[in-house]
């Protein structure tokens, strides 16, 4: 069943802005079949049929896909490759684009990933890994009261939230007892390392575990609110290019960071086939790894479909066979926008079930991906935290990120917020690819 297929059948796991941004891309290969989600959303259900499984339902995921006779699979989130979706796929002989629960230790431990980056020389912040509380937050201090600023995570899924960046030695004390319940609760371990400075940028690469594929570079916004204030999100909006990152450095990254990162896992017995996403600090002295993700990421997916020419399903059929060699991304020129229309509230306690009003009219150039909706009696509603990714491509950063906006500002959702500052950066003012 794993072999190429003329019109394969597809199912995408998942139910986010990520999911409907691959399956809007997927659907628009002429050699596709039939497209399923599961569980999807109310945007994806245009496109494919949805169905309701669990993307924790290891088992009912795999009995599906062999139902529907499906000859590919592509998994959105992390938590079912950690959980070992791809091992079971596989033993059912169904491609799937994602790595073994082995390979995507690379996110689900950032113990492994720093360990693996150590050896395969990867630059990245210097750290300590912690199974004591105490010695976690005298580490903690220590950093804050010589550096000014201290990173403490869990090692462990934590959805985007695991992570708190702390200045001075009372917020780095803090920082450690806030996330000390949630490491004996997961029993995990704490990870404090050095605060990088410079600005981030994320770089995806789709690879059969042997050679990689270099996406677009693109930007996230994690932070609440305006000026990167407020607490972490799962992204609260994206761009690509990513400002600041030329050609010659994001073939430094390919190089340097990506396929090392790819071939030291093979080395070791644990080929990762997928998409593998490096988010970096692009400081003084260089490209640094922040954290490896072992899935495309979110929203920034969002914001490359758009831009890219090339057949998704070329690329991941190629990383599923082992011919990602023989293989390039094309991107068409322009830029690409994406802000994330959330629910009152988000990242925090908030409510679901508002009703969501989309027009059909929309700038040009704009596509809207669900991430958190569903349909109640016939009406849209609100079903997430974030709801909307609301994405503009445009021949400029600047035309684009009008035209998102734009796009926003028609869309009727009673107490949605957004930021309004994704792509407004100051300290560029051009550069790219």
């Amino acid at each position: 069943m794993s072999s190429l297929s003329t019109r394969p059948n597809i199912l995408v796991v998942g139910s986010g802005g990520r999911e409907h941004a691959i399956v809007w891309k997927l659907a628009a290969s002429d050699r596709v079949g039939r497209v399923y989600s599961t569980p999807g959303n109310a945007g994806i259900e245009r496109l494919g049929q949805c169905v309701p499984i669990d993307v924790a339902d290891v088992e009912g995921l795999a009995r599906f896909a062999q139902e529907a006779d499906c000859h590919l699979v592509v998994v959105g989130p992390e938590l079912p490759l950690s959980l070992g979706l791809a091992d079971r796929l596989a033993a059912q002989g169904i491609a799937v684009f994602g790595p073994t629960a082995s390979a995507a230790r690379i996110e689900s431990s950032k113990a492994y990933a720093k360990g693996l980056m150590e050896r395969a020389g990867i630059p990245t912040a210097r750290y300590g890994v912690f199974d004591d509380i105490s010695k976690a937050r005298q580490a903690a201090v220590a950093i804050a009261s010589d550096a000014g600023r201290v990173v403490v995570k869990l090692d462990a899924l934590a959805a985007g939230k695991g992570v708190i960046v702390a200045s001075g030695p009372e917020e780095a004390g803090a920082a450690v007892d806030s996330l000390a319940e949630s490491a004996k609760a997961s029993n995990c371990r704490l990870l404090v390392e050095e605060c990088l400075e410079g600005y981030e940028a994320s770089v995806i690469g789709i690879t059969d575990g042997k050679d990689v594929v270099t996406l677009v570079p693109a930007r996230d916004h994690k932070r609440a609110f305006d000026g990167d204030e407020g607490p972490n999100t799962g992204g609260m909006g994206a761009v690509a290019p990513a400002p600041g990152i030329d050609r010659a450095m994001l073939d430094w990254i390919s190089n340097r960071v990506l396929l090392p990162a790819v071939r030291q896992m093979a080395d070791e017995g644990h080929p990762f086939v997928g998409a593998l996403f490096a988010g970096l600090m692009i400081t003084d002295e260089g490209p640094k790894v922040l954290e490896f993700n072992c899935r495309f990421g979110d929203p920034e997916t969002q914001a490359i479909m758009p831009l890219l020419e090339s057949d998704l399903l070329d690329l991941v059929e190629a990383a599923c066979h082992g011919r990602i060699g023989e293989m390039k991304a094309d991107f068409i020129p322009g830029y690409s926008t994406c802000v994330v229309l959330a629910s009152n509230g988000y990242p925090g306690p908030y409510s679901t079930g508002v009703p969501v009003r989309v027009p059909s009219e929309l700038p040009e150039g704009t596509v809207i991906f669900h991430a958190g909706t569903r349909i109640s009696e016939g009406q849209l509603v609100s079903d997430g935290g974030r709801v909307l990714g609301v994405t503009a491509v445009g021949s400029t950063q600047t035309e684009s990120r009008r035209r998102a906006y734009d796009a926003v500002e028609r869309i009727g959702f009673e107490g949605g917020y957004c930021r309004s500052d994704i792509g407004l950066d100051v300290r560029f003012t051009g550069g790219g690819l």
